[in-house]
């Protein structure tokens, strides 16, 4: 059992910090190279680790055998100035993160599908889906400082855009306050949650 958890905590650390990686990447083609010259374009644990975010948190959810986990690694510096001029341009950066985790459970679903490689392994793959399908419906809740909030201000009429943006910003300033909003929402919710993570899960993996 303690090997199952520290193994999940493991998936939620490096997916994570594949997440964070494609926010650099994207940002670095679409212009900005902040993070390559910040050193982060890189799948080294060591510059991406983020002390709660990355352990801690996702330790204490294994280890209380929380029906929801997740984490994060630390986040990828960008400038969205100096980005590519487009409406889209800050939400293609914030996507690229969800996009990764998304990209992850398809290939692990993939190789379930084909079921060559027995059992135990498909049932560790299929951790590997859960988690990061987890990760991108998590990132996507249009609550600042989540990667949803960037992508909603540009999909948003702009007449709504522009509320929205100035309610953004605001909790930008203090990070902590969105994070606990997501919180409540997840204690309120996590049941219907993970039943929503676990449903897409397996259908992706076919099991």
């Amino acid at each position: 059992m303690l090997y199952d958890q520290l193994f999940i905590v493991v998936i939620i650390i490096f997916s994570a910090i594949i997440h964070e990686v494609m926010h650099g990447v994207a940002a670095d083609s679409l212009g900005d190279p902040t993070a390559r010259y910040a050193g982060r374009l890189t799948l080294n644990p060591i510059p991406h680790i983020d002390l709660f975010g990355s352990i801690l948190l996702p330790v204490t959810f294994a280890l209380t055998g929380s029906p929801i986990f997740f984490g994060w690694a630390k986040p990828v510096p960008y400038n969205p100035y100096n980005l590519r001029p487009g409406r889209f341009s800050e939400a293609i950066v914030a996507g690229a993160g969800p996009a990764s985790n998304l990209a992850i459970a398809l290939l692990a679903s993939l190789v379930i599908r084909l079921g060559f490689l027995g059992a135990l392994a498909g049932d560790i793959l299929f951790l590997v889906v859960v988690i990061n399908v987890m990760l991108c419906i998590f990132n996507l809740i249009p609550i600042p400082p989540l990667d949803g909030s960037k992508i909603a201000s540009a999909i948003l009429p702009r007449a709504l855009s522009r509320g929205y943006d100035n309610w953004r910003r605001r909790l930008e300033h203090q990070p902590m306050l969105g994070f606990g909003i997501v919180l409540i929402i997840i204690l309120f919710f996590g049941g219907s949650f993970s039943n929503l993570i676990y449903s897409i899960a397996s259908a992706i993996a076919g099991m």
